[in-house]
């Protein structure tokens, strides 16, 4: 784990770091030609920076200019230890950028500092670091053909893409997308979240100075009518890569039918269940757990622990663990290391995650965790509130956590804690989630792929060599192995 610097010291850091304000279109800083945005501190609301916002003609130039670099193959064709090795740089540049990369982030989405700098940045230099070192490792492969034929079947880079981001997790979904989108071969476009572009234009910068090659690594910020939108129909984006709402991933399904049938990669909400069985061991674990999967990043996180489906046999047990734990997760100042749990992201935000409390909370942008009892038909076990919210349901026996537990829209993620290894592994397998935990809370890791069920993914899945299927096509070559016939053979 990184060292923690104190209060003051990341202060310092604040006052002093150099923000990046324009777009950067074909390695170049460029103004933009949209109405500029203004990035402010969710915690206090003070201005950080007024930086650019594009518009369809500077996305209509990223694309032409992406679309240059990848047919004259200046990255696609690069010698594959060649993209390595300048992907090992890029890492190398943000280690030592670290710092700096750790309290933007903190500052523009009013995420903790000490969930930044041992989370987010480690995580973020692990993934492209991991993409990276796969390039020269993933072998094509020769069909099973008689001894008159040879079948290769080859992957290709799929070419321009586009990659819009949420703002929960800046830093670390732009590495999912960028990683093994880069890696393959590609060139990618990025649309920041509106509220959080600056650590985007800042690793696009460190790109630039790695050597990866102008064009091949592009961010637009902007809004989505601005920005998204067109990315989404442009004739020219050969593919889409999402991470938001289901609503915006819905939109950008459409539009994809409405242009060129671009490949569309969505990783969307989720309303994830934690099972906590009768037979759950070691209550003071799980009940740890539970609190780092709902409360993590203040809940604004789309595979948090929002629903605690609990036996009734050691509910009242594991709900005074849980309240106990919360003592040492203290809300406050996103740069103090002290606290885990920061600001909601703006004020509509935290207008939408009030609406579901009963009790009168103090105006501004912290909310302290909240854990609810509710029943299974009530809105806050069915809506994804993404917030410091657990709803907790009741349950009397095994049958009805499991059916409670996918009576969702969603599939993302899920968690069982049991001390039955085989009602773990059944209960697993009944589960509709792309991810399910046993005993813990968790995502996997960066070899495991990450996505979900039902409205909550579609078309792939993020982490793990599967990421890199998203971002290449699937070719087929023959070879014909028998002797020419007489006469065909020319010379």
């Amino acid at each position: 784990m990184n060292e923690l610097l104190t209060h003051k010291e990341y202060k310092a850091i604040a006052k002093t770091m150099d923000i990046p304000k324009t777009a950067f279109i074909d390695g170049k800083n460029r103004p933009g030609k949209g109405k500029k945005l203004k990035t402010r501190n969710p915690a206090t609301g003070d201005l950080i920076a007024t930086i650019a916002s594009c518009n369809k003609q500077d996305v209509d130039l990223a694309v032409k200019k992406a679309n240059e670099a990848f047919y004259q193959g200046i990255w696609a064709k690069k010698d594959p230890q060649d993209r390595k090795e300048i992907l090992i740089k890029f890492c190398k540049l943000i280690t030592r950028n670290r710092r700096e990369l750790a309290v933007i982030e903190s500052l523009e989405s009013g995420k903790p500092i000490f969930d930044c700098e041992q989370i987010d940045l480690p995580e973020t230099i692990s993934t492209i670091k991991w993409h990276a070192e796969s390039i020269d490792k993933i072998y094509d492969q020769a069909g099973p053909t008689n001894e008159n034929a040879l079948s290769l079947i080859v992957r290709e880079p799929i070419g321009v893409v586009a990659a819009i981001l949420p703002w929960n997790f800046p830093l670390l979904m732009l590495a999912w997308k960028i990683g093994p989108a880069l890696a393959s071969g590609c060139s990618i476009i990025v649309k920041p979240a509106e509220q959080t572009s600056i650590s985007a234009l800042k690793l696009a910068n460190l790109a630039s100075e790695a050597g990866i090659p102008n064009g091949v690594f592009q961010v637009l910020p902007g809004d989505g009518k601005s920005v998204g939108e067109p990315l989404a129909l442009h004739e020219k984006v050969d593919m889409i890569s999402f991470t938001g709402s289901t609503e915006t991933g819905k939109k950008i399904l459409k539009y994809s039918a409405q242009s060129n049938l671009k490949k569309v990669v969505l990783e969307c909400g989720g309303k994830n269940p934690a099972i906590v069985f009768a037979d759950a061991e070691n209550l003071d674990t799980v009940a740890e757990h539970i609190v780092t999967g709902a409360f993590w990043n203040m809940g604004e996180n789309c595979s948090a622990i929002s629903r605690l489906i609990v036996n009734k046999k050691v509910k009242k047990q594991l709900l005074e663990k849980i309240r106990f734990r919360l003592r040492d997760w203290k809300t406050g100042d996103p740069l103090d290391p002290k606290n885990r749990l920061g600001a909601l992201i703006d004020s509509d935000h935290c207008k939408k995650v009030k609406s579901y409390i009963d009790k009168k909370i103090p105006d501004g942008p912290f909310i302290s965790p909240l854990i609810i009892e509710v029943l299974k038909k009530d809105k806050r076990a069915k809506d994804e509130i993404f917030g410091p919210i657990l709803s907790v349901i009741e349950v009397n026996n095994d049958d009805e956590a499991i059916a409670i537990a996918n009576e969702t829209p969603y599939g993302l993620t899920a968690s069982i804690f049991t001390s039955s290894n085989r009602k773990a592994i059944r209960t697993a397998r009944e589960l509709k989630a792309g991810t399910v935990t046993i005993n813990c809370y968790g995502e996997g890791d960066i070899t495991t792929p990450f996505g979900g069920y039902k409205q909550s993914g579609f078309g792939g899945r993020d982490n793990g060599l599967h990421a890199h299927e998203q971002y290449t096509e699937t070719k087929t070559i023959w070879i014909d192995l028998n002797d020419p016939l007489e006469g065909d053979n020319i010379g």
